[in-house]
């Protein structure tokens, strides 16, 4: 009966394994990601035991991946890379071309073709977007400025190989793989082809399609049905996809990327998210299981060194580019660690590079199960990578004067100018940090023409205060030299305004060390938090939820004479 019932049968046990390897993985504390991969190895063709349906899985596998691009283009922010845009694009197009080189001078050294070498490495040189948001979120760094450049970095990553997966079927043939579009002619003129059908496609999303998905959205929603809602969101995903690859040549991939892109304009973006997230992670999590179905565990046991020669190059190779670019970008060690511990890994878009590198023929198979096999080691090694990061970070600093120095970088945006005003070296306010908070506490006090020095680790955001003439210096706060820098010793107030608040208990303490008579605001988002602080005398907190309850309740009061 399972035999008549092949998409049932193969939802059913990927689902059902799925779930139980992921729980599995969640409780010694791995990724989930590696139950999921793990699950499709034991339903694959190279392990003894029920075997899935193959077919039937790619099937899946590709609206996981139009469904997984989706939901990157529908987090895509144009204005969050830009924010970190000058450490982000050069440091992501650099590592992408040291990984890329690293790993393909490893498989010419095996005696593959060109084609094959630069598939695998541009494989190894992408980490993954699922890894890090969850590894960034669970350690309560995503909105901080270390993961907001983690996260501009992989975008960057990402557009790069959104760019790859466009250009790379065309240039197949050149690359020694198969041309499948041999008939169209010489290379740049299939080249150029491709390029113009790119070109015409993003720009009837760009044009067209940010009027018309929008508004059909608001019509959609005004039925007030939320399964009509949910199947526009995913039937524009689909339909986008489709149509993009049937009609202008687009991968799939890149369809449902643009098709994130243009709902994101849609005022109804984050319910769009929302409503979209369970059918999202549903087929990522088909996506990944198929994924590894393909890979093949002999390779652990007859390609032992080249297994490891992977996970080197993925975990130590492009975590010490990565951290290297940070600092010659003149960020800290801190920014430089937690950089390169996020992006020691490889994920999705791996598998749909190799995959496509197999298709055209440049990729060997044995090509797609070492990076597999990298994927799987580097996923479950990155949580430990990561919480590695910060003891690595405070020896280097105790043994080594050079990492001290790295921790504090010569920078000239590092201390206020000469220059500055002595209204801001005296009773003023020092603000830390400059995200949304802290934007609209400085334009406040810029109304009532209070004095305020901005201290942000965000450097881009430092110049652009200082020309505007502001007063601000660069660097982590929790670094005394910092406050010093900000002329904490002769200032009035201390204001936090980032959600970090064992950095802010640290600057707290600097603060009322050079000056005792200081007062401190801070934020928190958590009442045990908010209540711990209050205990310690650290000054007045504000709690996230209060201060909206409190705003709302206001206003209905006022609303009905009540106020007082």
């Amino acid at each position: 009966m399972p035999h008549s019932l092949p998409l049932i049968t193969t939802l059913a046990t990927a689902f059902g394994l799925a779930l139980v390897l992921g729980v599995l993985a969640a409780r010694l504390k791995l990724p989930a990601l590696v139950g999921y991969l793990l699950a499709g190895v034991l339903i694959g063709p190279f392990t003894p035991g029920f075997v899935a349906d193959i077919q039937l899985g790619q099937e899946l596998a590709e609206i996981g991946v139009m469904l997984l691009m989706f939901g990157v283009g529908l987090h895509f922010s144009l204005d969050d890379l830009l924010a970190v845009r000058k450490i982000a694009l050069p440091g992501a197009v650099l590592q992408i071309a040291v990984a890329t080189a690293l790993g393909a001078g490893i498989a010419a050294a095996w005696g593959w073709s060109l084609g094959g070498a630069l598939v695998f490495g541009l494989a190894l040189s992408v980490a993954s977007t699922v890894v890090l948001l969850r590894t960034l979120e669970a350690h309560g760094i995503l909105d901080s400025m270390n993961g907001r450049i983690a996260v501009g970095w992989l975008v960057v990553e990402d557009l790069a190989m959104v760019l790859v997966l466009v250009l790379l079927p065309p240039l197949a043939g050149a690359l020694g793989g198969d041309a499948p579009d041999a008939a169209a002619g010489s290379l740049w003129g299939t080249l150029a082809l491709t390029l113009l059908k790119v070109s015409a496609f993003i720009a009837l999303m760009l044009v067209g399609g940010r009027r018309v998905f929008p508004k059909l959205l608001w019509l959609v929603a005004g039925t007030g049905s939320r399964e009509l809602f949910t199947l526009c969101v995913v039937a524009a995903a689909v339909s986008i996809a489709y149509g993009a690859a049937e009609l202008f040549g687009v991968s799939f991939a890149l369809g449902a990327f643009f098709a994130g892109m243009v709902l994101r304009e849609s005022e109804f973006s984050h319910r769009a998210a929302e409503e979209s997230l369970p059918l999202r992670e549903a087929f990522a999590v088909l996506f990944f299981v198929s994924v590894g179905m393909l890979f093949d565990p002999r390779v652990l046991v007859e390609q032992p060194l080249q297994v490891l020669a992977v996970v080197g190059i993925i975990v130590v190779g492009k975590s010490i580019a990565a951290a290297a670019l940070v600092l010659l970008l003149r960020y800290p060690l801190n920014t430089a660690l937690i950089v390169s511990a996020s992006l020691a890994q490889i994920g999705e878009f791996s598998f749909i590079l190799a995959g496509l590198g197999v298709s055209l023929g440049l990729l060997p198979v044995e090509g797609q199960s070492l990076i597999l096999a990298g994927a799987l080691i580097s996923i479950a090694l990155n949580p430990v990578v990561f919480k590695a990061s910060e003891p690595l970070q405070a020896w280097l600093r105790s043994r080594s004067k050079l990492a001290r120095q790295l921790e504090r970088p010569a920078d000239p945006l590092a201390e206020l100018p000469m220059s500055t005003h002595e209204r801001y070296l005296s009773g003023q306010v020092v603000l830390v940090g400059y995200g949304r908070v802290g934007r609209r506490i400085a334009q406040a006090l810029a109304e009532r023409d209070i004095p305020y020095v901005v201290a942000e680790r965000n450097r881009e955001l430092v110049e652009r205060l200082r020309a505007d003439g502001g007063a601000a210096v660069s660097g982590d706060a929790a670094d005394p030299a910092v406050l010093i820098q900000a002329h904490i010793a002769r200032a009035s107030m201390l204001v936090v305004a980032i959600p970090d608040t064992l950095d802010a208990r640290q600057m707290i303490a600097t603060a009322r060390t050079l000056n005792p008579t200081i007062e401190t605001v801070l934020r928190t988002h958590n009442e045990e938090e908010a209540e711990l602080l209050e205990r310690e005398a650290a000054g007045k907190v504000f709690l996230g939820e209060n201060e909206l309850a409190n705003g709302m309740t206001r206003h209905v009061l006022e609303r009905y004479g009540k106020a007082r």
